[in-house]
């Protein structure tokens, strides 16, 4: 109970807790019991009795008599022998100090015989798994939470209690539900048990005095986290007013964490909150946790504990450990519970820890994480592995041989942006084919906020760029280099690829693919326009590092494309990073692409045009200077718009594109720019079913036909939504394949095959 308690008691004398001093100290215990004969903490017998005894006769209806019961730190106190009075006559007490159990003995040996009384450390039971059906605590809880100590000795406490209560046991905490041991008791007890909480009544008096609670705990072999139940309020206790709204406050906000923990489908639990119920496999079993940190550990993860199914053929290991790198995180196959089932199968695993690394880790060797990992895996290895086999460690290859840092700035509307090259173990092989001399290196742009997902990602050739453009980067570079810092041990622009240039002929990005393969939908339509000399125009909300404008720019002359990007650092690393350049059929405009979309209309938005420095862009009306535009009537149309940005809240569930992008009232303005037959593409990143259907639900109020393409091995999902009425059949999917196939430019035509592959993948979902 600590010095917090001895101001509190004051039923005892000054001099009894001076004796006492540390409630931790077995010597102090033995000195005091030699003191006093009988002593009782916390409320007496006669008020205890019938919550007591009517809580123990709920047991009875579930549990075989007689009744295990363990009454642990017991003292002196008489609190067993009225249980064994009132016919719970199978008590254990258990007590470190040997004085104690001594004295306790003598005086019960002949009245009470069949009860049992024990030396023991109640941190350290020596006692079988599942022997008590009730656990009665008086004040040993809160002896033991020492606020100089911490709550060591509390939580080894409380684990022993966990073990040894039998499924459906009851454990008893007679407590002052001081904040330190209810924090402990609440978040101990979080996962699979029930608990209610109640006041002992008091003996009236004149002014409050200190009131005991009775919490009680029961024991449930599930995962499911439940509300703590409690008729309390202020008005009914007796107590001083900072011990009760103290109680309420805790109890609310423990209910507000549980009540999150049971809306979620995606709960991170600690190791301490399963340690239990992971001790044994439970086949079919997922539970999302976190590892570490807080000082027991070098570094914090995440991970996700699996036991696999059934299966024919025994199983190669009990249990293994599968490190994904941060790099591969985001993959469907480690990504998704589904894929992640497929890890299951494959590692032979009756348990499977599949551990997650993230950008804390990118300083540590695997050898140091394999060692800072080991200790806290054993914990969640099941208890069949007793015979100490040894648990392997698999890891996903990151797939990576090489990353440079190349340039790393933190903006005010993004955050920290990465641009890195690397050289992958495997590559593509339509793209080795295309460039078979050399080890191919790739760019890629990385959002810190989202560090697993690679926001574009290019191919670095050698052909020579332009006079100018060579110049323009190589003094954007150095004027960004102020900004730039290290990042770990990874090196910053190897020879290996300063000499290169990005390839815009070519689309490292699946999802690009899948966008582009979507024009599919409108190939008539745009083999109509084409072949009338006109310009289809379409807006790209999200230029990223510009990539696919530029492969659009570059394989459809018939495409006049406007570019929306709301981050102005963001449009600077497209053009001195990512080789962006606009010409009279390519525009950006710093932006906010929803108030873009609206504006369209009233033509007349910001672009950036010919020179310009970091801090002034030139202004000039929306194609004004286009000499291939559509007449003035149709001016205020576009033919496509393509959502491409990111969330800035990933905790939304929803990582692209930006809550706004999916409202009913910006879908409704899209709809209304478009043309007749016009197309709307959504890149739409979610984990989420249920944010999913929510998407689909809103499109489908605004528009009439609606296709989506599922990408094999990517999280990634695009959404096709057409405005006309009418619509292309899926009888005439091969047939307008073909017409896109031949509106393309391409100088590899193998390129220009995975889009139209990924044609046939698109299905219709209205």
């Amino acid at each position: 109970m600590g010095s917090k308690t001895k101001t509190k008691t004051k039923a005892a004398s000054d001099d009894l807790l001076e004796t006492l001093g540390d409630f931790t100290s077995k010597d102090n215990w033995d000195k005091f019991f030699t003191i006093r004969d009988s002593f009782e903490w916390y409320a007496e017998w006669p008020e205890l009795r019938d919550p007591l005894l009517s809580l123990l006769q709920t047991l009875t209806h579930h549990h075989p008599l007689p009744l295990q019961l363990l009454v642990p730190g017991c003292g002196n106190s008489r609190l067993s022998e009225h249980l064994y009075d009132a016919g719970y006559t199978t008590i254990t007490n258990i007590d470190f100090s040997k004085v104690v159990i001594s004295d306790m003995l003598r005086r019960n040996v002949r009245d009470r015989p069949h009860m049992r009384w024990r030396v023991m450390d109640m941190t350290a039971m020596q006692v079988d798994d599942e022997t008590f059906s009730a656990v009665i605590d008086k004040g040993g809880l809160d002896a033991l939470m020492e606020p100089e100590h911490g709550p060591k000795l509390g939580n080894q406490y409380l684990s022993e209690v966990k073990r040894v209560l039998k499924s459906g046991g009851k454990f008893v905490c007679l407590t002052l539900a001081e904040s330190h041991v209810l924090d402990l008791l609440f978040s101990k007890f979080r996962l699979g048990w029930k608990m209610n909480v109640d006041a002992i009544p008091l003996k009236s008096s004149g002014k409050p005095s200190l009131q005991t609670f009775m919490v009680v705990v029961e024991k449930e072999l599930s995962t499911l986290v439940h509300q703590i139940t409690s008729l309390l309020h202020n008005s009914s206790l007796h107590c001083n007013s900072r011990q009760a709204s103290g109680l309420h406050e805790a109890l609310q906000n423990e209910n507000q964490i549980r009540e999150k923990y049971s809306s979620s489908s995606d709960n991170l639990y600690s190791v301490e909150d399963l340690q239990e119920e992971l001790s044994k496999l439970s086949q079919g079993r997922r539970l999302q946790l976190t590892l570490g940190g807080q000082g027991s550990s070098a570094f914090s993860y995440r991970a996700v504990v699996l036991d696999a199914e059934e299966q024919s053929d025994p199983f190669t290991y009990h249990c293994g450990v599968f490190i994904v790198p941060k790099t591969r995180a985001r993959e469907w196959l480690f990504f998704s519970e589904e894929g992640q089932w497929m890890v299951v199968r494959s590692s032979k695993a009756a348990r499977l820890i599949m551990v997650f690394l993230d950008a804390k880790h990118s300083d540590a060797s695997m050898d140091e994480i394999q060692k800072d990992l080991s200790p806290m895996i054993k914990q969640l290895a099941p208890a069949e592995n007793e015979s100490g086999a040894q648990i392997p460690f698999m890891m996903a290859s990151e797939g990576i041989k090489e990353r440079n840092i190349v340039h790393q700035v933190t903006s005010s509307l993004t955050g920290s942006i990465i641009v890195e090259d690397v050289i992958y173990e495997n590559v593509d092989s339509e793209v080795s084919c295309i460039f078979p001399s050399r080890e191919l290196v790739f760019r890629r742009l990385v959002f810190e906020r989202a560090a697993n997902l690679v926001q574009s990602e290019a191919l670095l050739n050698d052909e020579q760029l332009p006079t100018k453009l060579v110049g323009e980067t190589g003094r954007k570079k150095n004027n960004a280099s102020s900004k730039s810092r290290k990042s770990g041990s990874q090196r910053r622009n190897s020879g290996a690829s300063s000499q290169l240039t990005v390839y815009h002929g070519y689309v490292a990005s699946s999802y690009h693919t899948g966008i582009i393969s979507g024009f599919m939908l409108i190939s008539s339509y745009m083999e109509n326009v084409a072949s009338s000399g006109k310009m289809v125009k379409a807006v790209v909300i999200g230029l990223g590092a510009g990539l696919l404008p530029m492969f659009l720019h570059g394989c459809i002359p018939f495409l006049e494309i406007e570019a929306v990007e709301l981050d102005p650092i963001i449009v600077d690393i497209a053009r001195d990073y990512f080789n962006f350049v606009e010409d009279k059929r390519l525009k950006v405009h710093i932006a906010d692409g929803i108030q873009f979309v609206r504006g369209i209309a009233s033509s007349g938005a910001a672009h950036i045009h010919g020179e310009s420095n970091d801090s002034s862009y030139s202004v000039s009306p929306l194609n004004a200077n286009s000499a291939t535009s559509h007449a003035c009537a149709e001016a205020t149309k576009v033919d496509i718009v393509i959502v491409d940005v990111d969330s800035s809240d990933p905790s939304s569930g929803l990582t692209c594109p930006a809550p706004d992008f999916l409202d009913g009232s910006f879908l409704e303005t899209v709809k209304d720019k478009l043309s007749e037959e016009g197309l709307f593409v959504v890149n739409l990143v979610s984990r989420s079913q249920a944010i999913k259907d929510m998407v689909l639900l809103r499109m489908e109020k605004v528009f009439s036909h609606l296709f989506c393409l599922q990408l094999d091995e990517d999280v990634n999902e695009v959404h096709f939504a057409l405005k006309s009425d009418s619509c292309i059949e899926d009888s005439c999917f091969s047939e307008a394949s073909l017409k896109l196939d031949k509106l393309f430019k391409f100088k590899h035509p193998e390129i220009g095959q995975n889009i139209i592959n990924a044609t046939k993948k698109i299905r219709r979902l209205k």
